[in-house]
C-alpha cells in the first residue's frame, strides 16, 4: 500500500517541538530587556532553521516551525484577534500526571468589542516557514497550526463575552467564524496548503467532569459540541481545494500533564460524521483516550492519525506494540484511512514536556519507521 502524497501523511506529527536552550535563553533575555525584538526574532529564525533540519532528518513529509515564536499553542493567536483582550484574571486549571497533580494558572480573556481580523495572524511566521522549507527541506509540506475558534469560547464561556457587545451568542459565533474564515483565506493566499486547527474542547467534552464545568458556567453540556462543530465548519467552508485541513483533539498537554480523561464516545458520532475536515489527529497513547470503537463513525474519505506515541515522557515505544494497536484500530476503520503520529505536541507551551531533544528525535524516527513498515 503506497504512502499518501497529500496531508495528513502516513507518518505525521502534531506540530509543537521542544524549544532549544538557546531560544529559551533569548526569550528570557527579551523579557528582561537585555535584547530587543529584532534580536529575539533572529534567535527564533536560527532555531527554526535547525528544527526544520531535525524534521527532515527524521524522514517526515511535513515540517512546522515547532511553534517556536509562541508562548502557548493557542493564546498568542487568540489575543491577536481584534475584540479579544487579556485580563488580570487568571483561570485555575487542574492538571494531572503520573506523579500526581499540577495546578496551573492560565491567562484569562475578555471579549469587549466585536470580533474581527486585523493583520493576518502568524502570516509572517508562515511566510518564513514556507520560504525556509523550500530551501532547507525541499519537497516537504509546511504545516501551520492554529487554535480552533472554539477555544475563544471554551476558556471562559458566556461570562467572558460582554453582554453589551453580544447580548445574544449567535452574532458572536458569526463574527468569530467570519474572522477565522478570513484568516483561512489569507493563509491560502500565502501558499498554505496544510492547516491544522487544534481543539481541546471537543476532547474535553468527553469527560463528565468537564461537562459539569460547562454546566456550572451556564453552558449546555449535552449540545455544546454540536455548536462547536458548526463553528469549525463555518470557519473552513471557503477553503480552496488546494488546502488540506485537519484537527487535533487533545485532553491537555502542559509539562507532561493532562486536564481531562475519557474516550471519544460522547462526541464521536456528531464529530466524525459532521466535522468537515480532511483528517483527525487523535491521542491514543494510553487508557485516558479510551478504545478505538468510536472510529466506526468516521466516514469514507476521512483520515485518522493515531497518536500512539506519547510525548508525555521519553520512554520509546515498542514497534511491534504500535503495529498491534494499529491492527486493533483497523477493526473499526480500514487501514488505508489510518496514519500514525505522536499523541500531541512535544511543547504545547514554551516550558515543554519532560523529555530530552534526543528522545524527541527518537520518537519522530519511530513514527516514520513504523509507518513505512505498516503502509510501505
Amino acid at each position: 500500500m503506497s504512502r499518501l502524497d497529500i496531508p495528513p501523511f502516513r507518518a505525521d506529527h502534531v506540530g509543537s517541538l521542544l524549544r532549544p536552550p538557546a531560544l529559551l535563553a533569548a526569550r528570557a533575555d527579551r523579557a528582561a530587556g537585555v535584547i530587543d525584538g529584532e534580536e529575539l526574532r533572529a534567535a527564533e529564525d536560527d532555531a527554526i532553521r535547525d528544527v526544520l533540519a531535525l524534521q527532515s532528518e527524521a524522514g517526515l513529509q511535513t515540517v512546522t516551525d515547532g511553534e517556536f515564536r509562541r508562548t502557548s499553542w493557542h493564546m498568542d493567536f487568540i489575543y491577536a484577534l481584534d475584540g479579544v483582550s487579556s485580563t488580570d484574571e487568571k483561570l485555575q486549571v487542574h492538571f494531572r500526571n503520573a506523579e500526581g497533580d499540577l495546578d496551573f494558572e492560565s491567562p484569562a480573556l475578555s471579549v469587549k468589542e466585536r470580533i474581527s481580523l486585523g493583520d493576518t495572524i502568524f502570516g509572517d511566521a508562515f511566510r518564513f516557514l514556507r520560504e525556509e522549507a523550500a530551501t532547507s527541506a525541499p519537497g516537504l509540506t509546511p504545516k501551520l497550526t492554529i487554535p480552533s475558534p472554539n477555544m475563544v469560547h471554551y476558556r471562559g464561556g458566556r461570562a467572558s463575552i460582554d453582554e453589551k457587545v453580544y447580548p445574544d451568542l449567535e452574532p458572536f459565533w458569526a463574527d468569530l467564524t467570519g474572522a477565522y474564515a478570513e484568516e483561512v483565506s489569507r493563509l491560502a493566499d500565502l501558499g498554505c496548503t496544510y492547516l491544522q486547527l487544534d481543539d481541546t474542547s471537543l476532547a474535553y467534552l468527553n469527560d463528565p467532569k468537564q461537562r459539569e464545568l460547562v454546566a456550572a458556567q451556564g453552558g449546555d453540556p449535552e449540545h455544546q459540541h454540536e455548536q462547536y462543530i458548526r463553528n469549525v465548519n463555518a470557519a473552513i467552508a471557503g477553503r480552496p481545494e488546494t488546502m488540506r485541513v485537519t484537527t487535533h483533539l487533545c485532553r491537555g498537554n502542559f509539562r507532561s500533564s493532562w486536564a481531562a480523561e475519557g474516550g471519544y464516545d460522547f462526541v464521536a458520532e456528531a464529530l466524525f460524521s459532521g466535522l468537515e475536515v480532511d483528517g483527525f489527529f487523535l491521542e491514543y497513547d494510553d487508557e485516558r483516550s479510551g478504545g478505538f470503537e468510536p472510529l466506526r463513525f468516521v466516514p469514507a474519505g476521512k483520515l485518522v492519525v493515531l497518536g500512539l506515541v506519547t510525548t508525555k515522557n521519553g520512554r520509546l515505544e515498542d514497534k511491534d506494540t504500535l503495529k498491534r494497536r494499529i491492527d486493533e484500530a483497523a477493526r473499526y476503520l480500514p487501514l488505508e484511512q489510518l496514519c500514525l503520529s505522536p499523541q500531541c505536541g512535544f511543547s504545547s507551551t514554551v516550558e515543554g514536556n519532560v523529555l530530552t531533544l534526543e528522545e524527541e528525535r527518537a520518537k519522530l524516527r519511530l513514527v516514520v519507521e513504523t509507518a513505512a513498515e505498516v503502509w510501505g
